[in-house]
């Protein structure tokens, strides 16, 4: 089994619209789906992927019912385990945490650079809190975004602090965060914290991804994609050229996530 634990898509209305804004603010990354919830399940049946965690994201107060409704309503795929999004800022933003939670989504993707916030900042405590209180799952966007100029708005010494404030899992996105590579290695190896393998592949070095998989260990290391921005091929060769044994590749395939999200 491979689940994919990093992939985004949009409501088929606005599909387009988003993946030419986000191509462009990216300086012209690769599409590889057209964005839509049908466009992910061709991926996935092309690449080997049997199910997939689909982070939604946000980007303000007004669009939350309605990115959490979409996620409910994809939810519903066999196939698909889709996750909510907060405003962190949002006068309801508690509220609708719970709504999450009433709607049977399992986590809640928060992206600093997106929604405007540094990941340590306190103000963002009793968003935790009430996260951890629900028992979500979080996955933090982590390090660089191509979109956005420095500074990282969550990069590891800060993750570790927001950590601390969890009492429910927490998934720092890209190994730990991207081009934060030496600093995941010094700081965030060895905690409780899960990682992602979303868009590793090319972007971060072999030496790298070796140490932290050394450092962290397999137990807490997802297989993610980012798709539509890197696929399930690409990620596989990166890990396939690890080393690893078949035990370990298993438990970052599936195993970790079945167990991440309750179903082991």
């Amino acid at each position: 089994m491979l689940i994919d634990f990093h992939t985004h898509c949009f409501p088929d209305k606005i599909a387009q619209n988003a993946i030419s804004k986000l191509t462009y603010v990216s300086g012209g990354l690769k599409n590889h789906t057209d964005g839509t919830l049908a466009g992910l399940k061709q991926v996935m049946a092309d690449t080997g992927v049997d199910r997939a965690v689909v982070l939604n994201i946000a980007t303000n107060a007004h669009q939350m019912q309605s990115v959490n409704d979409f996620a409910a309503k994809i939810n519903e795929d066999e196939n698909i385990i889709a996750f909510g999004s907060v405003f962190p800022f949002a006068d309801n933003a508690l509220e609708e945490l719970e709504r999450i939670k009433h709607l049977g989504l399992k986590g809640v993707k928060l992206h600093p650079d997106y929604q405007g916030f540094f990941v340590d900042d306190e103000k963002l405590k009793p968003i935790y809190k009430k996260i951890s209180s629900l028992g979500l799952i979080t996955v933090f966007h982590a390090g660089l975004d191509y979109g956005f100029p420095p500074p990282y708005k969550a990069e590891p010494g800060s993750m570790l602090k927001a950590f601390s404030w969890f009492d429910s899992p927490v998934v720092a996105a890209h190994m730990g965060g991207l081009n934060c590579s030496k600093e995941v290695v010094d700081k965030l190896c060895g905690t409780d914290i899960y990682f992602d393998t979303a868009f590793s592949y090319s972007s971060m070095p072999k030496y790298y991804l070796e140490k932290i998989i050394e450092k962290h260990g397999c137990d807490k290391i997802l297989f993610g994609t980012d798709c539509p921005w890197h696929t399930a091929d690409m990620e596989l060769r990166m890990l396939d050229s690890l080393n690893l044994s078949e035990n370990e590749l298993k438990k970052i395939h599936c195993d970790n996530a079945l167990k991440l999200l309750g179903e082991k």
